[in-house]
Parts: C-alpha cells; sequence; structure tokens
C-alpha cells in the first residue's frame, strides 16, 4: 500500500514564553520582541492523508472559527499554492490546547501542517523556506518549524537555538481568552524594555512585558497568578491567559494542580527543546524513500 492511502498522525505541541520583552515598535505597528521559546510534550494531534483531486478538507472543524479563517487550511493553501501541487488533504485535529490561551496552538497547528504536507507531497522545500510562508500566517510559525527552543528577536521570527532547562510544568488557564490584538494595541503597554545579548539571559530575571497589562484588566488571570506564586515560579506565556509554574518532579506539579479550583483547566506537561513533531517526520521521510 503506497503512503499516500494512509491517515498519519503528527504532534502539534504547545509553547511556552518563558519571559517576552517588548523592545520597541516599528512604523508599520508590529513590535519588536525578546523571547524565549520552549516546547511541551503536550499538544494537538493532526492526521492528515493525501488526496488526488487538490481539495484540501478539514474534516473536524474548530467549533467558533471558520474554515477559510481555519490556520490550518490557509497552510495547506498557501504550501499548495507555492509548490504548485495537485494533491490535495484530508485532514483531522484532535484539539486539546486551549485557544486565546498563549500556547501558540493556531501557530503550532499551521507548522505541522505546512511541514506534514511538505514531506506528503514531496515538495522539498527547505525548513526556511517553510518559515518564511509560515512568517506570513503568524509570528510564532517559525520556531514551530525550525522545531528547537530558540531565542527571539524581531517579530519573533529572528532565532538564535538555546537550551533551557528542560522542566516540568503546570500550565493553567483560568475562565477567560485574551486576545492578543488587544494587548497589542494597548496604550500602557510597556514597549522600551532594554535589549538583551544572547550570551548574558539569565531567564530567570527576565518577565513578561504582557502580564502586568493583563492582570489589570483580567481579575481571573490576577487571582490565579496571586495563588499559584505561593507554589512555584509561575508566569504568564505570550499575551495570556495561561500561566505556567516551574516544578523540578512531575509529581510536585501533579499536587499542585489536584489543589486547583474547579473551574480552571490545567495540564502537566515536561518542557523539551526539540520539537516531538521532528521525530515523526524523520520516520515518515523514511517510509516515504523506502516506496
Amino acid at each position: 500500500m503506497s503512503y499516500k492511502e494512509n491517515y498519519y498522525q503528527f504532534p502539534s505541541p504547545a509553547k511556552l514564553n518563558l519571559f517576552l520583552h517588548i523592545v520597541g515598535q516599528r512604523d508599520d505597528g508590529y513590535h519588536e520582541l525578546e523571547t524565549v521559546f520552549q516546547f511541551l510534550e503536550h499538544g494537538d494531534t493532526l492526521s492528515i492523508k493525501v488526496n488526488q483531486n487538490s481539495k484540501i478538507n478539514l474534516l473536524t472543524p474548530i467549533a467558533g472559527v471558520n474554515n477559510d479563517d481555519n490556520l490550518i487550511i490557509k497552510a495547506a493553501k498557501l504550501l499548495q499554492h507555492s509548490a504548485q501541487v495537485n494533491l490535495g488533504a484530508e485532514i483531522k485535529i484532535n484539539k486539546i490546547l486551549p485557544m486565546g490561551g498563549g500556547l501558540g496552538g493556531g501557530s503550532s497547528n499551521a507548522a505541522t501542517v505546512l511541514l506534514a504536507l511538505n514531506a506528503l507531497w514531496q515538495c522539498h522545500f527547505s525548513y526556511q523556506q517553510l518559515a518564511e510562508l509560515g512568517l506570513s500566517l503568524g509570528a510564532d510559525v517559525p520556531v514551530f518549524i525550525h522545531g528547537f527552543s530558540a531565542f527571539a528577536q524581531g517579530i519573533g521570527e529572528k532565532l538564535t537555538p538555546i537550551s533551557p532547562d528542560e522542566c516540568f510544568y503546570l500550565v493553567s488557564k483560568p475562565d477567560c481568552s485574551i486576545s492578543t490584538q488587544a494587548v497589542f494595541i494597548a496604550p500602557d503597554l510597556p514597549r522600551n524594555t532594554p535589549k538583551l545579548n544572547v550570551s548574558d539571559i539569565d531567564i530567570e530575571q527576565c518577565h513578561n512585558d504582557c502580564q502586568t497589562l493583563v492582570i489589570k484588566h483580567y481579575s481571573e488571570v490576577a487571582k490565579l497568578l496571586a495563588w499559584l506564586v505561593e507554589y512555584a515560579p509561575s508566569q504568564m506565556t505570550g499575551t495570556g491567559a495561561c500561566i505556567f509554574s516551574r516544578f523540578e518532579s512531575q509529581a510536585e506539579a501533579n499536587r499542585v494542580k489536584s489543589l486547583l479550583p474547579a473551574n480552571v483547566e490545567s495540564f502537566v506537561a515536561k518542557a523539551t527543546n526539540k520539537s516531538p513533531l521532528h521525530s515523526v517526520l524523520t520516520t515518515l521521510c523514511k517510509t516515504i524513500n523506502s516506496q
């Protein structure tokens, strides 16, 4: 049986921003950022099968997201057009990452589709080419394409590999979602944090410039963060609303998870400096090359 007749499963991992500094704003309105991205061994799962009719079908629509606005569909059509392929895809997603949480779920989904279909359609685009395509879909897409933890600059596209400690994290989401756009257009958002040199980064001395603004406007985030810091170093990821708390052991993370209020979504996951997706892609490419 040809590999094109099978569904293949691909992880679409979450990310954390271990800090997020806003160091300026460009003339086009985009913010200049400095952050460290690290992946989690936790995320959505995409199942993808090639079809011969050139149609891109998302068989599991996401509630509240129009298919034409879904980054999964956008990514597939972008690659299809850029590579000028006549094949299509049947796509399913098991969506477990919360929307509006700052975990990069949509960007991760887009990157997974680009990487998976690049292999399945045999487009032979490089990671750099895919990252450039992905950047048009979202500033976080390139780090998921390259698949290594990184110090990111610019709007998030200038990546320098970095290897932070692979801790266990309790990730908690209060009962609210936060618009990234609303955070970045807020007049009282700090935009002048001094720039870092990658060789001088001390993650524990860094912070999230969006956090003060968010806790000022979202009491749910403020209350949960105040509760969590009593148990472990805790900080908001991205523009929120998720908060990550660092633990040395999985058992201790799970213990604190068990104490959380019932209305708080949460999970415990190990950090990893290599995206779980890339191991799956390596295996898939071996399968394709053997046929």
